[in-house]
């Protein structure tokens, strides 16, 4: 049995380990080695959306709805695998405008409106009040259920049962510890990037804690209970209402499909680790498909688990708290603690981030914007605020989750999990036009914007807000039946006679109808001021035009008077280095002139901005910097100066690119020359041993038989024959080099007729037969004819092969040489294979044999031998027959020539090389 002071021991030692992760992760950002800068932690991260709703509640649907379960997973992945370019358009935008909340956000989009940043952030803390009092009612109520379950007859009772006091300080004390953990990890400073490091690496533990936590209870009953659940005709029954819609569950589905998509972005603490805590744009992409698959994970066991609920459990058993009871029914307590930390960390990671998010947005955009109008306060002549932001955001925190407890009290302690969560999500969908619009539709005016939130908000608050007071007894039942002073057509759950739809399509149906409706037609019948326009473009077009780093203001200040605005607010140490290395950044040195300019102007309030909201900034700045906003036309001109600048940048990158490529190419080149060059040395020294040897034998043999003494006729006649074979040696030599000439200029007679490659090749073995014999190498020969004719010129393809003959022969192995002839047919041609077991060719002399000059080296002496024509004169031949000649050889273990013709009806429309042959090796 696991007693109360077990299940709370295990409790704070898991609180401890998340103080630890956000202790040291703060240490390591302050040393300068982030642990949040990686793609997998900020993916992680994100999955604070999946809370005790998703953890407890997704069960619970699955039970109560079937497959419905499914619409909090399939939202989020379509935004991040069909909807990732409105992300990162987002989180570039987050970053040029230093934006610090949703709030700040839509603020800063219309014209850096104060009044539009608190319409946000009350609208906010109303729709996130009953998503915190969800979680402390999970944690409250699993805690129960683990410390009480063996003390009723019926273990569903327990649920309902425990005394309500033990309930109350269980909630209190989680909401109590959660604030402890916000305000240390959530407001150690006020920083102008805003990332809170800690919180974040302790973020993405908790989302690998309740992700192992659950997969553990799933593979409990997959793989260990299986079908011991229940006997199998009564598992079907389960499993066939399980997996079908409930009656008006197709329109429910895409209705929450649909408020899954909106609060994936628009949660203000979905919004906050997504974009604000970002600090990588390109995280986005790693997160674009993994962050789906951890929602696919957590989704996996659903349903069994449901089912395994439904067939043990009796029938008044909470389906939210499965994942916990259906383990304890097996008697698996470990299991069922594992499960109550994986719905602890769900909860805790919400409610520790939506506090710091809504702490952040009552500072700047409720507090501050009050505070700095209240002359009598004198905020412009104190030194150091940045501890009475500090100060604010924490007494806000704590204001947050003590409102959220309050709620829970009024009415979290009724209805199932997600009806909770859903009237979160219906509010967070109220801000997605005002987002949507502002990011896409330049025309989006502020007074559209505050129409459409306004409308839609007081909307939601009717359809769907009262009739959840009027359930938990806060507001009489009359209100909904007959409806209010009798009036049926404005009954909240069948506004204006529209009935027969579930309470939930009907309310956002009407809340976003009222919505963009409003944020429409407003926007096409009012005008956007100067502020208003720059905004919209640099919002619309944040792909398209430099990030907000043009001036909109033709202003000047002093720059103490700056240097002393930002100290007040980030305090005189961040705000001496965020000067330093703006000044470092410009080539310039600190306090280089009394006078700051119009970007420094610019760069104070976007440091400002990030510590306490744009419309603050702007009203600070504006009240030390002297001068008039410049003209929409003189803004966009500007920034598109920038873009020019920027460009012709990116075209002198391509450039210097094309020219380093070009550079290489030149190398390249050259090295070819060079090896030209060597073996043209190589073939002239060559050409003259060649021409040489012959010579001085026919000189030496002639000068001999001139002189005729001491020679008898015998001997005479061996010298006459000496000197007729060097003289056709030489003449052989000469032709070879003007036949190639002639191939070159295009000058060589052809004599083309009907071509036999059969009787070709094997005149050609004949005709070379003795050089076989002299270098005892073993010949075998595999010939087949041409399936169809060919045409060619018969003395040069005889030549063709004749020279790949002769090179195997000469470079066979020495001791136990073998050429294999092989022709064949093949597809479209014939081919010709002259292979030998020689030392083959390198690879190096691959590329460049049948290149004039190249020649292979002797085995023995390891100069060239031969002329380096044949191959080459080859390689001509063959071209102009519009076949292919190439080598295969692997060093070692000998080479392989091929040549390769088309057949006759190719004609002159063959293409110049022959295709590569299927199946030729």
């Amino acid at each position: 049995m696991l007693t109360t002071a077990t299940v709370v021991a295990v409790a704070l030692a898991y609180l401890g380990i998340l103080f630890a992760i956000a202790w040291y992760g703060d240490r390591r950002a302050d040393s300068g080695r982030s642990l949040i800068r990686s793609p997998v932690v900020y993916t992680f991260s994100l999955a604070v959306y999946c809370t005790s709703w998703t953890f407890y509640g997704a069960v619970g649907t699955a039970a109560r709805r079937g497959i419905e379960f499914l619409t909090i997973y399939t939202g989020p992945t379509v935004v991040f695998l069909g909807w990732w370019f409105l992300l990162r358009k987002i989180a570039r935008i987050s970053k040029s405008q230093r934006i610090t909340s949703i709030a700040d956000f839509i603020a800063s989009r219309y014209g850096k409106s104060a009044l539009l940043g608190m319409l946000v952030t009350v609208i906010a803390m109303v729709g996130t009040m009953p998503y915190i009092a969800l979680q402390l009612k999970a944690v409250s109520t699993s805690f129960a259920v683990l410390v009480n379950y063996n003390s009723f007859g019926d273990l569903s009772e327990s649920l309902f049962a425990t005394p309500s006091s033990l309930l109350s300080d269980a909630a209190l004390l989680t909401a109590v510890g959660m604030a402890i953990f916000a305000i240390l990890f959530g407001t150690r400073h006020i920083d102008a990037n805003e990332h809170h490091e800690g919180m974040v690496a302790a973020i993405a533990f908790e989302s690998c804690v309740k992700l192992l936590a659950l997969l553990a209870v799933g593979f409990f009953v997959v793989f260990v209970l299986g079908s011991g659940a229940a006997s199998g005709k009564a598992m079907e029954t389960v499993w066939s209402d399980l997996i079908s819609f409930p009656e008006g569950g197709a329109s429910r589905f895409l209705t929450m499909t649909f408020l899954s998509m909106a609060a994936i972005v628009c949660l203000p603490r979905q919004f906050h680790i997504t974009f604000v805590e970002n600090v990588n744009e390109r995280h986005l992409a790693t997160a674009s498909w993994l962050f789906p698959f951890y929602l696919f994970l957590m989704s996996l066991f659903a349903l069994p688990i449901a089912a395994a609920g439904l067939a043990l459990l009796s029938p008044d058993a909470n389906p939210d708290f499965y994942v916990l009871t259906v383990p304890m029914t097996q008697g698996q307590q470990g299991l069922a603690l594992l499960a109550f930390v994986g719905g602890l960390s769900s909860a805790t990671a919400m409610v520790v981030v939506a506090a710091i998010a809504l702490s952040t947005m009552i500072c700047n955009d409720l507090v501050m914007p009050v505070l700095l109008r209240i002359r009598s306060l004198r905020l412009d002549e104190r030194g150091d605020l940045s501890r009475l932001l500090l100060l604010i955001r924490r007494i806000a925190i704590f204001m947050v989750l003590l409102l959220g407890y309050g709620y829970y009290r009024l009415t979290g302690e009724g209805g199932p999990l997600a009806q909770i969560g859903l009237v979160s999500f219906a509010v967070a969908a109220q801000f997605l036009p005002a987002i949507v619009g502002g990011v896409f539709w330049k025309n989006a005016t502020r007074a559209g914007a505050q129409t459409g939130l306004v409308l839609g908000f007081l909307t939601w608050s009717y359809t769907m807000l009262v009739p959840l007071l009027v359930r938990s007894g806060l507001l009489p039942d009359a209100i909904l039946d007959p409806g209010p002073f009798g009036l049926g057509f404005l009954r909240p759950e069948a506004l204006f006679g529209l009935s027969g739809w579930d309470p939930l399509t009907h309310a956002l149906f009407w809340s976003m109808a009222a919505n963009i409706g409003g944020y429409v037609l407003v926007s096409l019948y009012s005008q956007q001021d100067t502020l208003e326009r720059i905004q919209a473009t640099i919002f619309v077009d944040a792909f398209r035009r430099p990030p907000a780093e043009a001036q909109v203001w033709r202003r000047s200040a002093a720059f103490d008077d700056l240097y002393a605005l930002l100290q007040r607010f980030s305090g005189p140490e961040r705000a001496a280095r965020a000067f330093r290395d703006y000044a470092a950044a410009r080539g310039e040195r600190f306090r280089d002139s009394p006078e700051a300019d119009a970007d420094m102007i610019a760069f104070v309030e976007r440091q400002l901005a990030g510590s306490v909201g744009a419309a603050s900034a702007r009203g600070m700045v504006a009240s030390i910097a002297k001068g008039e906003l410049l003209g929409f036309d003189e803004v966009i001109a500007i920034l598109e100066e920038t873009q020019e600048v920027i460009a012709h940048s990116r075209e002198l990158e391509q450039k210097s690119r094309e020219l380093e490529a070009t550079a290489r190419e030149l190398t390249r080149a050259n090295q070819q020359l060079k090896e030209l060059d060597r073996l043209k040395d190589d073939f002239l020294s060559t050409v003259s041993h060649e021409l040489r040897t012959p010579l001085t034998s026919i000189r030496s043999f002639s000068e001999i038989l001139s002189d005729r003494e001491g020679i008898g006729a015998t001997q005479a006649d061996r010298y006459l024959a000496i000197i007729s074979s060097e003289t056709q040696r030489l003449t052989r030599l000469l032709d070879t080099i003007l036949d190639l000439t002639r191939l070159e200029q295009g000058e060589a007679d052809w004599r083309m007729a009907r071509f036999d490659p059969k009787a070709t090749l094997e005149d050609a073995i004949a005709a070379t037969g003795g050089l076989f014999r002299e270098a005892n190498a073993e010949l075998d020969v595999s010939i087949e004819p041409a399936n169809r004719p060919l045409r060619a010129d018969r003395d040069r393809m005889m030549q063709v092969y004749i020279n790949l003959l002769s090179n195997a022969a000469k470079f066979c192995d020495p001791d136990k040489g073998r050429v294999a002839v092989i022709g064949r047919p093949a597809e479209g041609g014939y081919l010709v294979e002259v292979s030998d077991n020689g030392e083959g060719v390198s690879e190096e002399d691959q590329k460049q044999i049948f290149e004039k000059f190249a020649k292979a080296r002797n085995r023995n002496t390891g100069r060239p031998s031969g002329s380096g024509l044949g191959l080459t004169i080859s390689r001509h031949i063959v071209e102009h027959h519009r076949g292919r000649i190439w080598v295969r050889s692997t060093p070692g273990h000998g080479a392989t020539f091929c040549v390769f013709l088309t057949e006759a009806d190719a004609g002159d429309d063959a293409p110049a090389l022959a295709p590569d042959l299927a199946g030729v090796k």
